[in-house]
């Protein structure tokens, strides 16, 4: 009948909606990499963001998860809190951009202000729970094969010990050096299970649920540094790169001792959806074991670039 019609009808869009960006995202048809520790070439992350004042500084990492919406960390935009200043008008945000002082051929979108920022409201600046934050545009993305969403872990994802994971962005190459690179960096790195990295963290800092831990211990020499905050930590499943883990905090860069901490993506796909509304990103599950692959990873193919402890930081 006529009821059971529009039902079927409904059903059927609300499927597209739901399924289309799970279609889309985490696709890179113009990666075929399979080592770190270098500059990135065009195309190869084109979900990563480069977030910028309106001075034309750039700050902080992003990744673009739709159309509308990037998905950064919170304490990237404290300081703009703490002075009163309008946070969301005075950022910009480029997308397929591989260079920050060459044209970029291949942007097609960009630079788009801030719409509104959201800030997790559980953030805690002490600890840095919960670092986590969303950017709405001010207007749409344009998908290429240059610029195009990541697919994001869904809830009760596994990325086991060893999990091969690719941090980008345009941090410091060292820790307390100055020297930030002009080419987007790319490192490959092992994820460190929480319990070694509370341990390695101990009297320091809590390693909660909703982090994440990546690193080489007792090798160091890879990880995120400052200006790499609030970028994105992937690791591919099939065809598709899932975003696990947002670049949050650490001691110091590369630190053999330290692993990078990363906010856990999958821990917030409720707190996500509950502001994308109508067109939410692509979530994916992502399961793998316990892995040692990554763990004897060679001195050569190691490049550092990564987050200054506690982020503190790149202001």
């Amino acid at each position: 009948d006529g009821s059971r019609h529009l039902l079927v009808l409904f059903l059927l869009r609300h499927i597209k909606k739901s399924s289309f960006l799970s279609s889309v995202c985490g696709r890179a048809p113009l990666n075929n990499r399979i080592v770190g520790g270098e500059d990135a070439t065009a195309g190869d992350w084109p979900w990563q963001v480069s977030i910028h004042t309106v001075n034309d500084n750039h700050i902080c990492g992003g990744t673009l998860i739709t159309k509308d919406w990037v998905l950064s960390a919170a304490h990237c935009f404290l300081k703009y809190e703490v002075l009163c200043l309008n946070k969301d008008y005075d950022i910009l945000m480029y997308f397929g951009r591989l260079s920050q002082s060459d044209k970029n051929p291949n942007v097609t979108s960009g630079p788009i202000r801030a719409k509104q920022i959201i800030n997790h409201s559980d953030f805690d600046n002490f600890t840095y729970d919960n670092d986590i934050a969303l950017i709405q545009l001010s207007s749409s993305v344009n998908f290429s094969d240059y610029i195009r969403p990541v697919c994001l872990a869904a809830a009760a994802s596994v990325f086991g010990a060893g999990t091969e994971s690719w941090v980008t962005g345009w941090g410091k190459l060292q820790s307390g050096g100055t020297q930030f690179p002009d080419t987007l960096q790319e490192v490959i790195i092992p994820v460190v299970n929480n319990s070694a990295c509370a341990n390695a963290y101990k009297g320091m800092y809590t390693i909660t649920s909703n982090m994440i831990c990546a690193g080489l211990l007792n090798q160091g020499g890879k990880d995120a540094c400052e200006g790499d905050s609030g970028g994105p930590m992937v690791s591919k499943k099939g065809s598709l790169w899932i975003q696990s883990g947002i670049v949050s905090f650490g001691q110091g860069c590369g630190d053999s001792k330290y692993p990078g901490v990363y906010s856990r993506v999958s821990q917030y796909q409720n707190w996500i959806k509950s502001y994308t509304g109508s067109n939410p990103p692509g979530f994916v599950q992502f399961n793998s074991t316990s892995s040692s692959n990554l763990r004897s990873v060679p001195s050569w193919s190691i490049a550092i670039f990564v987050i200054y402890s506690l982020c503190l930081f790149f202001f």
